[in-house]
């Protein structure tokens, strides 16, 4: 595994600027078969797709369902894949990184607030560090940054929170709702990669990764997409019918 998380860890380095990681969501395994067939190297999942293909509310799903939700996709398909785990579901660093190993997913995300409350950072990075030390190299550890997500709009909380999170072992940070205005303050202030997602009528993804995106994911942006689809195809039957 630690050889597969490595590559995955290379994917986000040596990167053009104009050139980020872009990384789909899948939300069970049919989904993640049809973005490895496209010819994306990495998966990432989305904790609010798999808990909305699961008939739950985001932040709802228990770990079990979770963690079975990922395995299911990682087996499905050839390429790494990076599992959003939210905050852990209460379960001590070793239980959880050898859960996320035995889903067979190389990543992990983290995210520092809960019940909408951004968490201590500094605590939250020394619960980083021990996921580090439990995961060794085996795990890509993607630390959420949620000072914007939380309303939040200076953009030194944010460095100041990704700092510390690459300073306890990160291999990623992750400021989630981040105004694409402050990405190049964010990339010349955090040494180390930086996941953005795209926001509804902000810059496309080669824009931001000029702006200082090392990756980009899409939340459940794509399972969205896919519903209203799939709605249209629905209309169309019940038309036809």
């Amino acid at each position: 595994m630690t050889g597969a998380a490595g590559v995955f860890r290379a994917l986000h380095h040596g990167r053009a600027p104009e050139d980020p990681l872009v990384l789909p969501g899948p939300w069970d395994a049919a989904s993640a078969r049809a973005f490895e067939e496209a010819g994306f190297p990495a998966l990432a999942t989305p904790s609010a797709g798999v808990a909305a293909s699961l008939g739950y509310e985001d932040g709802a799903t228990p770990a079990d369902e979770m963690l079975a939700a990922v395995a299911r996709i990682a087996r499905a398909v050839s390429v790494p894949v990076s599992a959003d785990v939210e905050g852990g579901y209460g379960l001590a660093p070793k239980e959880l990184v050898a859960r996320v190993l035995d889903a067979g997913a190389v990543g992990v995300n983290l995210e520092d607030s809960r019940a909408g409350t951004l968490l201590d950072p500094r605590a939250h990075a020394d619960r980083l560090a021990e996921v580090r030390a439990e995961a060794g190299g085996e795990l890509f550890v993607n630390a959420r940054v949620d000072t914007f997500l939380r309303g939040g709009t200076d953009p030194e909380d944010a460095v100041t929170r990704a700092r510390l999170y690459v300073a306890a072992g990160a291999d990623c940070v992750y400021p989630i709702r981040v105004p694409p205005e402050h990405l190049p303050l964010l990339r010349a202030r955090i040494d180390g990669p930086i996941n953005v997602a795209p926001l509804p009528g902000g810059p496309p993804v080669g824009e931001l990764g000029r702006l200082g995106a090392t990756r980009v994911t899409f939340g459940p942006g794509l399972l969205h997409r896919a519903m209203v689809a799939v709605r249209e195809i629905a209309d169309q039957v019940r038309r036809s019918s």
